[in-house]
């Protein structure tokens, strides 16, 4: 009598290879969100050592420039040397190579070094004193800009050829061609010299004297307050954008068979405005939330300037003026990791809402 067969494994009768450890390394490897992460640390890397060489080839050494502020105010000149080479964490003795090694290792850790303009604190924690309230106005922009910008751009293909969308069309053209700062600069002059309803010199800084930062309604509604402007100037261009790519995004997406069977069907119109036109035609607007941030953002020099905001445009502006070479080299990097973040991020959502993209990006 023979003895029976053993049962194959599930896997194996029905085709399916097992899962061993080198499968699950390959299907990350393979994996579209592991290779856009591999790409943001390149461009992350990237933007880091250009930075490095900038500094490093621009003239001034950092450590001169900040003994002889020690210098000046009493110390020797030895042991103001000793103590900004200290302070500012990297040896001009070593070699180019060594001096980026180092910069690297310094920038895994977050530790850039301390400010030459005030040398009690770090440079990472100099920079985010300013970099919230750029990231929470910049935000609050955009996202009102996404909201205002798709609702109208919807509005104008659903009503495309009306006055409406002649009008809106115009003021999205408007806002996207003319600079933010000079529509701000605008309403400041005409709200506060001309008409006198804008409290200007009120909304400067971030926030009033003697509020005490806290989670509380006072400092929050306070921190809204002086951040108006600079909200609304971040808004102007990227409501313009998004009016006009989302009608442009809907008026395709109308003329496709599956909302036409739609409402052959008998759907609803709200039903086919929100389950087959908005979210189709939210697509190619997505990644351009991720664009705008980084527009914004590299836009903030001029408009906290003009607004007395201080944000980290501010702050990068009195660096570079003050020559404080390792706050102008944190700040370029942590903007752009920054922005880089927020690339990913939308990246990842954009394949959440449309698979396609992932299948499309391992085919390539």
């Amino acid at each position: 009598m023979t003895a029976p067969a053993a049962s194959l494994p599930q896997s194996a009768a029905e085709g399916t290879p097992p899962r061993t450890a080198a499968t699950v390394v390959r299907r990350v490897w393979t994996s579209y969100a592991f290779r856009r992460v591999l790409q943001s640390v390149f461009v992350i890397w990237l933007v880091s050592t250009i930075t490095f060489l900038l500094m490093h080839f621009m003239p001034g050494d950092p450590i001169e420039i900040m003994a002889g502020r020690l210098n000046s105010a009493g110390m020797s000149h030895d042991q103001a040397m000793a103590t900004a080479a200290n302070l500012v964490n990297y040896d001009p003795d070593a070699s180019a190579w060594g001096q980026y090694l180092e910069f690297m290792k310094g920038l895994v850790t977050l530790d850039f070094g301390n400010s030459l303009t005030n040398p009690s604190k770090t440079v990472f924690e100099h920079v985010m004193e300013y970099l919230p309230w750029t990231l929470f106005s910049v935000g609050a922009g955009v996202v009102f800009a996404v909201v205002i910008g798709v609702s109208a751009g919807m509005a104008m293909a659903y009503r495309r050829g009306s006055a409406f969308d002649h009008s809106m069309t115009s003021l999205g053209s408007f806002l996207t061609g003319v600079p933010n700062y000079i529509l701000i600069a605008a309403v400041v002059v005409i709200g506060y010299t001309v008409l006198g309803i804008l409290p200007f010199l009120d909304m400067r800084g971030r926030i009033t004297a003697g509020v005490e930062p806290g989670f509380d309604p006072v400092f929050l509604g306070d921190a809204v307050f002086h951040a108006i402007l600079p909200i609304i100037a971040f808004a102007f261009t990227a409501t313009g954008s998004f009016m006009l790519n989302m009608k442009a995004a809907t008026t395709e997406v109308l003329t496709e068979d599956y909302v036409t069977v739609a409402r052959a069907r008998g759907l609803k119109p709200g039903r086919i405005s929100r389950g087959y036109v908005g979210r189709n035609a939210l697509l190619p607007v997505v990644p351009q939330i991720a664009l705008q941030m980084g527009m914004l953002v590299g836009g903030s020099i001029v408009i906290e300037q003009i607004l007395d905001y201080p944000g980290v445009g501010q702050m990068l502006m009195s660096a570079i003026a003050d020559r404080d070479y390792p706050v102008v080299q944190a700040a370029v990097i942590i903007l752009a990791t920054s922005v880089v973040v927020a690339s990913l991020i939308v990246d990842l959502v954009l394949v959440k809402i449309d698979p396609r993209i992932k299948s499309e990006g391992q085919d390539a």
